[in-house]
């Protein structure tokens, strides 16, 4: 995929990671870079427990991208120290 197409991928995922983690959201560039970061870690996850990772821009991929985004928002937050839900 081309950057384009990850960067809306990344906001897709990241988006509705984001609404899933906290319903706020982080804010658009925010959302975009976790989602892409959540996209790897997907992926990565994924391919450790032999699913096959982020193949292209399906409804797959975007799956798997959101569980790494939900991942990362988590982790993100726990970070921060965020506690608004």
């Amino acid at each position: 995929m081309g950057i384009l197409s990850w960067i809306v991928f990344g906001l897709i995922a990241g988006y509705i990671g984001s609404k899933l983690v906290n319903k706020t959201g982080q804010g658009m560039l925010m959302n975009i870079v976790l989602g892409i970061f959540g996209a790897v870690v997907g992926g990565y996850l994924a391919t450790l427990l032999g699913l096959g990772g982020v193949s292209g821009f399906n409804l797959y991929s975007l799956f798997i991208a959101v569980g790494g985004a939900v991942v990362v928002q988590v982790i993100y937050r726990a970070l921060t120290g965020s506690s608004r839900l």
